[in-house]
C-alpha cells in the first residue's frame, strides 16, 4: 500500500493557502483529489479552520463554497473559542455575515472565552451594518453580557463607538437596559465619565430614560457620575465634564439626601416647586437658611474635604518654591554683604556680614560686641524667617503622608500656607524699600496687598465659622433626636 500521509498534508496546506487567497477553483481541485479533505481539518494542528480565515479576510465566494460542502464548519471554534462568525463580525464583512447567518442563525449567541458574542465584537469596532443584521437575526442577543458584566452598550462606550451606541439605544425602547450596570455597578454614564468622552456624555444626558437615573451609584466607592469625574485627572476636559453633569442635574452621592440643596436642572426645579409650596409650616429661619444656601457665592465658602489630596503635588511644589526663595533671601540679603573685613576705627565688621547692619555697639566690655540691625532690615528678616518656617512646616506635613481628610486639619494647613505667602510678600516689600526707598512712596501696591490680605483672611475665618456652625447645628439636632424618645415615653 502506498503511503499517502505526506500527500494529504500537502493537500491540507494547499487548502489553507486557498483560503488565504479566496480561490474557489483551488478548493474545487482539492476536493476532486480528496473528497474528505474538509473532514480531515480536525486532524490537523491548525486551531483555525479555512472558514475562519475566509471569514476574517472577507472572501465571500470562498465562504459560500465551504458552507455548501460542509455547513458544520460554521460551528467550529478556534483556541480562543471564536467561530468564523465572530471574526466576520469583528471585521465588518456584512455579506459574509449574511452568508453565515443563512447557514446557522444560532451562532449569534455563541460566546468566546471572554463570553463575547459576535454582536459584542461588531459593536466594539463600530460596524453599523453588521449590528443591524445581527439585531434583525436575533433581537435577544442584545441582552447578553461578557465575562465582566458588560453588555453591548458598555462595550460601545469602552471602545468609543458613539454611532454604534446611538443605533443600539434608538433601536431598543427599554429604560432598564439603557441603565444596566456591569459587575462593578458602573452604568454607561459612569464609563463615559471615566474615559473622558465628552460627546458621549452629552448624548447620554440628552436621553430622558437615562437622565432620570443619572444619579445612580456604582458599587466601587458608592459614587455617582459626578463623584467619578472628581476622582479623575484635574484638567480642563474633566472640568468641562463636571459642568455638563451639574447642568444636567447630576449630583454628588453625599448631596443626594440633603434637602437643602436645590435641583440643578430646570425641570427638576419646577417639579420640586409644588412640594415647597405645600409646606406652609416651614419656619421663617428655615426659609431664610434655604435662600442663603442657594446663593452661588456661598458655595465657595465650603471646604472640599479632598482638595488637599487632589493637589498634594502642587502644594508641595509651592511650599518648596517658597522655602527656596526665602532661604536664598536670608543668605543673600538685599544690599549685599561686606566683601572684606572693615574697620571703622573702634570695631571690625567681618566679611560676609550684611551691609544693612548699621554698626557694632559695645556693651561696656572691651572684648564683647553685638550687632545692631536697622529697623527696616530687622522687619525684613522677621517676614522672611516666618515665611521660610511656615513653608517648611507645610512641606514636612505633606511629605509625611498624613491622611489629609479632617476638615480642621485641612483648614490649619491652609492657614500655614496663607501665612507663608503673606510673609513672603511682606519680605519683598520690605526688601524693596531697603534698596529703593523712594519707589513705594506714592505706590498703591502695598495698600492693595493689605486689602487682598484682609479679604482672604476674612474668607478663611468665615469658612471656619461656617464649618463650626454646621457641626454645632448637627450636634443640637442630634440632642433633640435623642431627647424625643424619652418625652414620648413620659407622655405614654
Amino acid at each position: 500500500m502506498m503511503d499517502t500521509s505526506h500527500g494529504n498534508e500537502d493537500y491540507t496546506v494547499a487548502l489553507y493557502e486557498a483560503s488565504l487567497d479566496g480561490s474557489v477553483s483551488t478548493l474545487d481541485s482539492l476536493m476532486q483529489r480528496d473528497r474528505l479533505i474538509l473532514h480531515k481539518i480536525s486532524l490537523t494542528s491548525f486551531t483555525e479552520t479555512p472558514l475562519h480565515i475566509a471569514a476574517l479576510l472577507g472572501h465571500l465566494q470562498f465562504t459560500k463554497a465551504l458552507l455548501k460542502r460542509k455547513p458544520q464548519l460554521v460551528e467550529k471554534v478556534d483556541s480562543s473559542g471564536r467561530t468564523a462568525f465572530h471574526l466576520a463580525c469583528a471585521e465588518g464583512h456584512t455579506q459574509v455575515v449574511k452568508a453565515l447567518l443563512q447557514a446557522n442563525m444560532d451562532m449569534c449567541l455563541v460566546s468566546d472565552q471572554e463570553k463575547r458574542i459576535p454582536l459584542h465584537l461588531a459593536a466594539m469596532r463600530g460596524h453599523l451594518e453588521v449590528i443591524k443584521e445581527l439585531r434583525i437575526a436575533h433581537p435577544g442577543s442584545i441582552s447578553q453580557v461578557n465575562l465582566y458584566g458588560d453588555n453591548v452598550l458598555h462595550l460601545c462606550v469602552r471602545y468609543n463607538c458613539l454611532d454604534a451606541l446611538k443605533l443600539l439605544v434608538e433601536s431598543v425602547n427599554d429604560e432598564d437596559f439603557v441603565n444596566s450596570k456591569d459587575n462593578d455597578g458602573n452604568s454607561i454614564l459612569h464609563l463615559a465619565v471615566m474615559l473622558g468622552q465628552t460627546k458621549t456624555i452629552e448624548y447620554l444626558l440628552s436621553m430622558p430614560q437615562l437622565k432620570r437615573k443619572a444619579n445612580a451609584k456604582n458599587r466601587i466607592g458608592n459614587m455617582t457620575a459626578l463623584d467619578v469625574s472628581e476622582t479623575c485627572h484635574r484638567d480642563f476636559k474633566y472640568l468641562k465634564i463636571q459642568d455638563i453633569l451639574k447642568a444636567a442635574g447630576v449630583r454628588r452621592s453625599k448631596d443626594l439626601n440633603s434637602p437643602l440643596l436645590p435641583a440643578l436642572h430646570d425641570e427638576e426645579a419646577q417639579s420640586a416647586q409644588p412640594i415647597i409650596e405645600e409646606q406652609p409650616a416651614l419656619s421663617r429661619f428655615r426659609k431664610w437658611w434655604r435662600y442663603f444656601y442657594l446663593c452661588r457665592w456661598f458655595k465657595h465658602l465650603k471646604s472640599r474635604g479632598n482638595w488637599i489630596d487632589e493637589t498634594r503635588g502642587t502644594l508641595m511644589l509651592v511650599a518648596t518654591v517658597i522655602a527656596t526663595v526665602t532661604f536664598q533671601a536670608g543668605l543673600n540679603p538685599p544690599g549685599g554683604v561686606w566683601q572684606d573685613d572693615t574697620n571703622n576705627g573702634t570695631t571690625t565688621v567681618t566679611a560676609g556680614t550684611s551691609i544693612f547692619i548699621s554698626q557694632m555697639n559695645s556693651d561696656g566690655r572691651s572684648d564683647y560686641y553685638y550687632y545692631r540691625y536697622s529697623d527696616g532690615y530687622k522687619l525684613f528678616l522677621d517676614f522672611n524667617t516666618t515665611s521660610f518656617v511656615a513653608a517648611l512646616s507645610a512641606l514636612l506635613v505633606i511629605i509625611s503622608g498624613f491622611p489629609l481628610r479632617n476638615k480642621f486639619f485641612i483648614w490649619l494647613l491652609t492657614l500655614v500656607m496663607f501665612i507663608a505667602i503673606w510673609a513672603m510678600v511682606g519680605a519683598y516689600f520690605r526688601a524693596l524699600h531697603l534698596v529703593n526707598p523712594r519707589y513705594l512712596e506714592a505706590d498703591y501696591l502695598p495698600a492693595i496687598y493689605v486689602v487682598v490680605l484682609l479679604v482672604s483672611g476674612a474668607i478663611h475665618i468665615i469658612r471656619l465659622l461656617f464649618w463650626t456652625g454646621k457641626l454645632l447645628f448637627k450636634f443640637m439636632r442630634w440632642l433633640i433626636t435623642c431627647k424625643r424618645p424619652a418625652n414620648d415615653a413620659i407622655n405614654v
